[in-house]
């Protein structure tokens, strides 16, 4: 590896090849974002591990990556009309004051980062066996459902929906402090509106100590214990991440760290990530509708837990 493509940061105290962070970045962002997690959470083991940046501040880092990189997976779940606005919203009323507590938490209580890998590990690990759950020999395969056509939304011609790619727009159906319904596909999805927000303000918490926005653990809950599908939750959860990790940088940026402990974001290492991401967001967020429900489950669990194993085992107290 050449001296010339190798470059510091001084902040993180990271010194590695120019390329690999958007590499890395955008590899990961690809897969991820068709799940609607923005990559970070792969990112910060990436960064622990391999680049050796422990302190604080790579939770904040891993906020700008994601500043930089979700705009265009979200944009593009917009275009395809593939965004479920209602969920978008109760994620960021949730995770806000959440992320706020979670800040706390992890400059207070987990700044060594053995017992912050430990917390990872066992956060990942209840969520990624139950979205293999599906794949176990015990459980019975349904019977496959036919497609139910269903009338395209202002089209005269009598023609229906298929199911296919091309028809993968979400319609709102109901909206209130009760519950939220929607139909995709010729399918009709519910969820209550107070359970959601529960369950984002949690989310919130834990996002605002491991740096992710909480995409990466609303996202595999939304799908194991609130049963929606993947294809409807992604565009809303990466909205959310955004708008969630705005607060997390002006947080880890501006509010008082303890004596001789860094928060502040390497805002380049952090931009390099982002650029990468950028790619790898709006090509995943492009080519989701083709990839099945059942695909984008397994590989979701596959790599929750795979990571899980990895963290809790390398704990040694």
């Amino acid at each position: 590896m050449m001296d010339w493509m190798t470059v510091s940061f001084p902040i993180s105290g990271v010194h590695t090849w120019v390329l690999l962070p958007p590499l890395v970045a955008f590899v990961v962002s690809f897969f991820s974002s068709m799940v609607g997690i923005s990559g970070a959470f792969l990112l910060l083991p990436f960064q622990v591990s391999v680049l050796h940046f422990v302190t604080p501040a790579v939770s904040s880092t891993n906020l700008v990556f994601n500043l930089i990189a979700i705009p265009s997976g979200v944009w593009r779940y917009i275009q395809e009309g593939r965004m479920a606005w209602p969920l978008t919203w109760i994620i960021v009323v949730g995770t806000m004051p959440g992320i706020v507590i979670g800040y706390f938490v992890r400059v207070e209580y987990l700044l060594d980062p053995g017992p912050f890998k430990l917390f990872m590990g066992c956060v990942l690990l209840y969520i990624g066996p139950r979205l293999l759950n599906d794949f176990m020999p015990w459980k019975t395969a349904p019977a496959a459902k036919p497609a139910v056509p269903t009338p395209i939304p202002g089209d005269g011609s009598g023609q229906v929906a298929t199911g296919s790619p091309d028809d993968a727009a979400i319609r709102i159906l109901h909206f209130s402090l009760v519950k939220v319904e929607y139909e995709f596909r010729g399918e009709t999805t519910r969820f209550g509106t107070v359970s959601m927000f529960m369950l984002a303000f949690v989310v919130g918490i834990i996002g605002g100590v491991y740096g992710i926005g909480g995409g990466a653990i609303i996202v595999p809950f939304c799908v194991a214990i609130f049963r929606l599908p993947v294809h409807t939750i992604a565009g809303a959860a990466l909205a959310g991440t955004l708008f969630t990790s705005v607060a997390g940088v002006i947080l880890y940026s501006v509010l008082p760290a303890p004596p001789g402990v860094s928060t502040q974001p390497d805002w380049a290492l952090g931009a390099l990530f982002g650029l990468g991401g950028m790619g790898g967001m709006y090509l995943g967020a492009r080519c989701q509708k083709f990839v099945s429900q059942q695909a984008l489950k397994g590989i979701l669990g596959l790599l929750l837990t795979s990571l899980a194993v990895q963290y809790i085992t390398s704990f040694r107290g």
